[in-house]
């Protein structure tokens, strides 16, 4: 009789036991899954929707890297986004700049040959200062839009210089910007090789590979620079 009593009470723990281990496995299973979960959101993210960006030179300043220094290398890094539906006056566009593109006699955009202006032909960034169908006028040190004077409160100096005499439209302006195409500065006027230069020139759509969002490091100047067009006092 003991014997049995005590195959009973074997008998009566193992389903508890059982459904122990069952519960563990489930918690274990449910874990896994919401890593790969967690994981796998973070790789798309960081995929097709944000890309991390270090800001070498001065072009952009005051906006980015500010306090830049070659030597040491402490470059502004920011993410910019390949997922947006438009681009806009202000955006800060990350460009692949491996053609420039002029205007002809017409108003039409074209390649012109080594001679005339070689590509700067590396990755830029740069403000959009007009888009497709827009008129751009600089003189006297300023930037006007469809002739209205461009209030900028981001750039380094007082005033925007022309376009270096010998620029990309020095003979041209006004110029439409022909549409899929735009015009972008950057906010250090005096030391930045834009749209002013026959070696950048206009911006086609298709050079664009992002467009700015955030200023992550230094973690100091954490800036959302989707607005950083309307000015610290906006």
């Amino acid at each position: 009789m003991e014997n049995n009593n005590e195959n009973t009470e074997i008998t009566a723990e193992t389903p508890a036991t059982s459904e122990e281990n069952s519960s563990i496995l489930r918690d274990i299973v449910e874990i896994a899954e919401s890593t790969l979960v967690t994981v796998f959101v973070i790789v798309m993210i960081f995929t097709y929707i944000l890309h991390p960006v270090n800001i070498v030179g001065h072009s952009m300043v005051p906006t980015l890297n500010k306090y830049y220094d070659p030597q040491l290398e402490n470059t502004d890094k920011i993410f910019m986004t390949t997922v947006y539906t438009n681009v806009k006056y202000g955006d800060i566009l990350v460009i692949d700049k491996d053609v420039n593109y002029l205007l002809d006699d017409n108003g039409e955009p074209y390649v012109p040959n080594a001679q005339e202006a070689s590509p700067i032909d590396e990755c830029i960034i740069k403000r959009v200062i007009a888009v497709g169908g827009q008129i751009v006028d600089i003189h006297d040190g300023k930037v006007y839009v469809n002739g209205e004077l461009l209030k900028e409160p981001y750039i380094n100096e007082p005033d925007s210089t022309g376009d270096y005499g010998y620029g990309a439209f020095s003979e041209q302006y006004p110029i439409k910007v022909p549409q899929g195409y735009y015009f972008v500065m950057g906010d250090n006027r005096n030391h930045s090789t834009d749209s002013r230069s026959r070696s950048v020139g206009l911006v086609k759509k298709d050079q664009i590979y992002g467009k700015a969002i955030v200023r992550y490091s230094p973690i100091k100047d954490f800036d959302i620079l989707t607005d950083s067009w309307k000015g610290p006092e906006a």
